[in-house]
């Protein structure tokens, strides 16, 4: 049977290349590294037109969702700021500040 390579010299001297893992990409909402798992937020809700999206948390997604209607997410736009005026968020984002990229926790849903 034919080999597929020399014994000497073959694939396995070659230098492999090694990959550079790309940057973390920073959360739109908190400003932390995203970890293994990005959540691909529409800051402007697909049902009122939006179609950009950002990169996100899951708990910090999950946090904006229990805590503005499509309306005021809508009124609030790409502008991070006006989400984070508000007091509940606020206080959410210096919570999860030194938390782990793959931090998971249940958010409470807030009574509309």
């Amino acid at each position: 049977m034919a080999r597929k390579h020399a014994k000497r010299g073959g694939w396995a001297d070659e230098p492999e290349a090694e990959e550079e893992a790309p940057p973390p990409v920073p959360c739109w909402l908190c400003g932390r590294p995203t970890g293994s798992t990005i959540v691909w937020h529409h800051p402007v809700p697909k049902s009122r037109g939006g179609r950009d999206v950002v990169p996100m948390h899951g708990i910090c997604q999950q946090t904006l969702t229990a805590n503005f209607t499509n309306s005021e997410l809508q009124r609030a736009g790409l502008d991070v700021g006006v989400l984070l005026a508000h007091p509940p968020i606020r206080k959410f984002v210096d919570w999860v500040a030194n938390k782990d990229p793959d931090f998971t926790a249940s958010v409470t849903k807030k009574g509309r």
